[in-house]
């Protein structure tokens, strides 16, 4: 039977190792690996400084590759060093399974199964955490990074902890990782979904020993605020740059962009005119009347005589991935001119965030007791500040392109 399945694994991904970082994990190691060699010999055991007789039950096996070095220095690190032994030597995929005994080898064929469905893909397999056992402290450990995941990324996973997953490291060659520790797959998972590569849950399965015998080397006080700070990082590039990135990217690539150059062209208006209907755009695009911006923008548009397409290809900034973003700055907003203002959680907001995409913004707002008037005084406000500066920096480009061509 083993026989079967490792020739299946080798017929649909011949390119495929598994990386075992350990680090005085002694006493399941040796499981660990007897179990992954029946499905393949393509192993790279990382030892990351164990002080124990990690190195010793590695000895035994001589069929497959270990890295080790004297200095512990992280998971993170470990697998690391797992993806540029796995490069060197021509793997196109990597699976990473703990050495703690958690995992069972006997997943293995399901990732190779959803590899070949879902190429180039980085499959994470996801454990039942409200399963009998699971520490209570790892749930609300889990629950956190899958907020911050989807926060940084507006993709939800079940399990953005797992260390069971399979990485297309033929995807990473020119990426630079920075963290070291449990925090690294923490980035690799983020930067991933940045790079437009596909991250896909499986169930798997899992098991918690008893408290007594169970082995962690999770330190919560400076692990924990190591993940933090990561994550506090990942947001700002997230909104700072990512979010302004792929927005642009959507308008210069969505056919609007050669619908206003056409407008322009054609009716050869005014740089004021024009870049009036850019900011008016822009401020029906915050205005809090959602599902009905665009037909009130043009309605207006065409009573103040501005470009109907312009307004309403600009109210279209109010695009999935920034509905989030444009709500908790009007309500920010709102809150700096309203005597009792109300504070807006990171943990409302990711439910805010599925109400919304539900189409139950309003009832939302009821539900968690939010002040209306907060939210539509301050995305009022700022909607008329950011269609300000809209309409200031067209007006400024659409003149310095005229100056430009006339020189020309």
């Amino acid at each position: 039977m083993s026989q079967i399945l490792r020739e299946s694994i080798s017929a649909k991904g011949q390119n495929i190792c598994v990386i075992i970082p350990t680090y005085n994990n002694a006493s399941t190691i040796e499981n660990v690996i007897d179990g992954v060699l029946k499905y393949t010999n393509n192993i790279i055991v990382v030892d990351d400084g164990s002080t124990d007789d990690t190195m010793t039950i590695l000895e035994k096996f001589k069929t497959i590759d270990v890295i080790t070095y004297e200095k512990n220095i992280g998971k993170g690190w470990a697998i690391r060093k797992g993806f540029e032994k796995a490069l060197s030597q021509g793997f196109d995929y990597s699976i990473t399974i703990d050495s703690d005994g958690q995992h069972f080898p006997d997943d293995i064929p399901l990732f190779i199964n959803e590899l070949d469905k879902n190429p180039d893909s980085l499959i994470i397999g996801s454990r039942n955490i409200t399963a009998d056992g699971m520490p209570s402290k790892n749930t609300f450990a889990n629950k956190f990074s899958n907020f911050w995941y989807w926060a940084e990324t507006n993709i939800k996973l079940p399990d953005t902890q797992s260390g069971f997953r399979l990485y297309p490291i033929k995807l990473y060659k020119n990426t630079k990782f920075f963290t070291r520790k449990f925090e690294f797959e923490i980035e690799v998972l983020v930067r991933s979904a940045w790079s437009d590569i596909s991250v896909i849950p499986i169930p798997i399965k899992v098991y918690y020993p008893p408290a007594e015998d169970r082995i962690t080397h999770f330190r919560p006080i400076p692990d924990f605020t190591r993940i933090s700070i990561l994550n506090t990082v990942l947001v700002l590039i997230t909104f700072l740059y990512i979010i302004p990135i792929r927005a642009t990217k959507y308008l210069i690539n969505n056919k609007f962009a050669r619908v206003i150059k056409e407008q322009i062209m054609l009716h050869n208006e005014n740089p004021i005119k024009i870049s009036a209907g850019i900011g008016f755009g822009v401020f029906m695009g915050v205005a809090p009347i959602w599902g009905f911006q665009m037909i009130v923008a043009v309605m207006i548009a065409h009573f103040l005589k501005l470009n109907k397409i312009i307004v309403l290809a600009f109210s279209n900034i109010s695009l999935p991935p920034l509905i989030p973003l444009i709500i908790y700055l009007s309500y920010a907003v709102g809150g700096l001119v309203m005597d009792n203002p109300m504070e807006f959680t990171t943990e409302t907001m990711y439910y805010l965030k599925d109400q919304i995409m539900q189409g139950e913004f309003y009832n939302t707002l009821n539900e968690f007791g939010y002040s209306i008037l907060q939210y539509i005084i301050g995305s009022i406000l700022f909607g008329l500040l950011l269609g300000g500066i809209a309409a200031a920096i067209s007006y400024i480009i659409i003149k310095l392109s005229t100056i430009k061509q006339n020189k020309s």
